[in-house]
């Protein structure tokens, strides 16, 4: 390619449009550009469950922003990219700002990295608490407690999960949740014959991510954590726990290493949760 040619085209009009199918290509390098871990089908799973804005010059995805709305009140943003060569240009208010207006007036919550906190300050978000990042291959050999009480989830407990899920976050998404364990393993925690909490390992990245993990205490989450990690020995795996909790010296210990963290932002109102269902773990940096 000539110099002329790359001038020509970073000097091109820039289009926003609605993500489809066929950005998922760009969007995958965008993201390979930024070193993240996400496959084809991450990207795939998260146009299928939620909405997206693309930034396209000459034909190129040189930006994206994704969301997804969790009934009137609620949404989260995430994966939104802009690649280096376009940065500095505006681009990344631009997509935040579309993305913004298209959440229809919802209070939105993201979390974000270091590099993109000005941006979202500017735009009214403030930070609550933060995402530690832990990883690694499972080398420990885990052995999950001798409990009855939890079990691998059948089609009939959906229902109970979803609803547990609203007291655990404060949001209503069921068609998240149903998208999650659709695609991964769901235990629970099953007390006096009602869902006490749960937690789905799937394949996400590198390996398989650990999230949602969702309790009534942090014992009970570890409890369902050591339950799925008993299944992958030996496997890459990846849990975002929120700092709050208390998890990351535990998680150190099972060889996870922590690798980074996210600061959690809202814009408007943060999501209360019901009685004493909590999130521990997230099903991503981007979903929540």
């Amino acid at each position: 390619m000539t110099i002329e040619h790359d001038r020509d085209i970073v000097s091109a009009p820039t289009e926003l449009m609605k993500f489809e199918t066929r950005h998922v290509p760009g969007a995958l390098k965008l993201s390979q550009e930024m070193v993240w871990p996400y496959r084809r089908d991450d990207w795939e799973f998260a146009a299928t469950v939620g909405n997206g804005l693309v930034l396209e010059r000459a034909g190129e995805v040189i930006g994206t922003a994704m969301w997804w709305n969790y009934g009137q009140a609620y949404a989260t943003a995430g994966m939104i990219i802009v690649t280096g060569s376009a940065q500095g240009g505006g681009h990344g208010s631009r997509l935040l700002n579309e993305l913004l207006e298209a959440t229809d007036g919802r209070n939105v919550l993201l979390n974000s990295t270091e590099e993109g906190l000005t941006l979202y300050k500017r735009r009214g978000f403030t930070a609550w608490g933060t995402v530690i990042q832990h990883q690694g291959p499972l080398t420990v050999a885990v052995t999950p407690n001798a409990r009855d009480d939890i079990r691998s989830a059948s089609v009939s407990d959906l229902a109970a999960i979803q609803v547990f899920d609203k007291s655990a976050t404060g949001m209503c998404r069921p068609s998240m949740v149903a998208a999650l364990a659709d695609v991964g393993n769901v235990l629970v925690i099953e007390r006096a014959g009602r869902v006490a909490g749960y937690a789905i390992a799937r394949r996400f990245g590198r390996g398989y991510v650990v999230g949602p993990v969702a309790a009534e205490s942090a014992q009970d989450a570890r409890l369902l954590i050591l339950a799925q990690l008993s299944k992958l020995h030996r496997q890459f795996v990846r849990i975002d726990a929120y700092a709050e909790h208390g998890l990351g010296g535990w998680l150190e210990s099972l060889g996870l290493k922590q690798v980074g963290f996210a600061t959690a932002m809202v814009k408007g109102r943060r999501p209360v949760s019901d009685g004493p269902a909590g999130m521990y773990a997230l099903a991503n940096q981007s979903f929540g």
